[in-house]
């Protein structure tokens, strides 16, 4: 604990120096994306608006592909003050702010719209809420996208069909309480081992966004692909406060403002990319299959949303439900 303590207090007083004392300011952002997935590119067109506002004063560097290591470990990173940024999702950042993972709760939102304004709003405000005490300030929430389930058995129809199934799920409470409700078995399992855990068959399928399953070419390894569409995940992201508070404020500036135009630049890119990648899909192999009964799986997962009830209240639930 003792180490812990003094290496974040080193890295604190050694960026603040930095920033102060030299012509220009340097900040690695980690990532787990490939850099053809549509927020890795969120993560290069980011770097470049940083760039060009600051005048080359400020570089970001973006390590894609789980370089820096995976989400937890970047997170994690960033409340100690060895990484400067980060991109996110809500189920990993739950682990450490567990308020947010009510973005994850399954069928949450009606579609993209109602999630952006949510997002923008109770998700902006809960995250200043809950993640920055942690040491880690939110400028902005992209898009990973619209999550469904994958596997090398058979076509998934209806909750019945996910019934046995050995499941991958990110490290988070509602994701393995989701695969609960539907009768899978949940196996939380980081994404840099998942594409060789589903080739060797240590489990049969896992869910992900179409983005996530072409570029990281699960296809190769899976056989059906089932639109089910059960959560939307955001893309947090995210700086360390040490990182933070060793800005200036015309820096701060520009690097808050390069987050939220990249925000709608990316959330584009998703829809302008999903057609491309479900013929990728197709193309390497695997089966797409869009005969999902939505409401059955609705219905089945209702207990999810019961038992993060019981732990925060219906308060936050109610607001996001409701924005219009």
């Amino acid at each position: 604990m003792k180490f812990r303590l003094v290496a974040t207090c080193i890295a604190a007083c050694m960026f603040t120096l930095n920033a102060a004392n030299a012509a220009s300011v340097t900040l690695k952002l980690g990532h787990i994306a490939e850099p053809t997935n549509p927020y890795g590119m969120g993560a290069d067109h980011f770097a470049e608006l940083v760039k060009d506002y600051s005048k080359g004063d400020i570089e970001v560097q973006v390590f894609p592909s789980s370089q820096l290591g995976n989400q937890r470990d970047l997170v994690e990173g960033l409340t100690l003050g060895t990484v400067e940024m980060t991109l996110t999702g809500t189920a990993v950042l739950g682990n450490f702010a567990p308020e947010v993972s009510v973005f994850d709760l399954p069928f949450l939102f009606r579609d993209t719209d109602h999630a952006y304004k949510a997002l923008d709003t109770i998700g902006m405000d809960l995250c200043k809420k809950y993640v920055e005490p942690k040491g880690m300030i939110t400028l902005a929430m992209w898009e990973n996208g619209i999550r469904h389930m994958t596997n090398n058995k058979r076509p998934i129809r209806t909750p019945k069909d996910m019934e046995g199934l050995k499941v991958r799920v990110m490290e988070q409470p509602v994701y393995i309480e989701l695969m609960k409700a539907l009768k899978a078995s949940p196996t939380p399992m980081a994404m840099s081992e998942l594409y060789t855990a589903l080739q060797k068959g240590v489990i049969d399928g896992q869910e992900n966004p179409l983005s996530q399953i072409a570029t990281k070419h699960f296809y190769e390894v899976q056989k059906y692909v089932s639109l089910t569409a059960h959560t939307y995940a955001p893309e947090v992201v995210l700086i360390s406060k040490f990182a933070w508070d060793g800005l200036n404020d015309s820096q701060k500036e520009i690097i808050t403002k390069a987050a939220l135009e990249t925000k709608d630049w990316q959330r584009q890119l998703c829809r302008d990319l999903e057609d491309k990648f479900a013929k990728t899909i197709v193309e390497g192999g695997a089966e797409i299959n869009d005969d999902v009964d939505k409401q059955a799986f609705i219905d089945a997962t209702k207990s999810v949303w019961e038992l993060y009830s019981k732990k925060y209240g219906n308060e936050t639930i109610d607001a996001i439900v409701n924005v219009k």
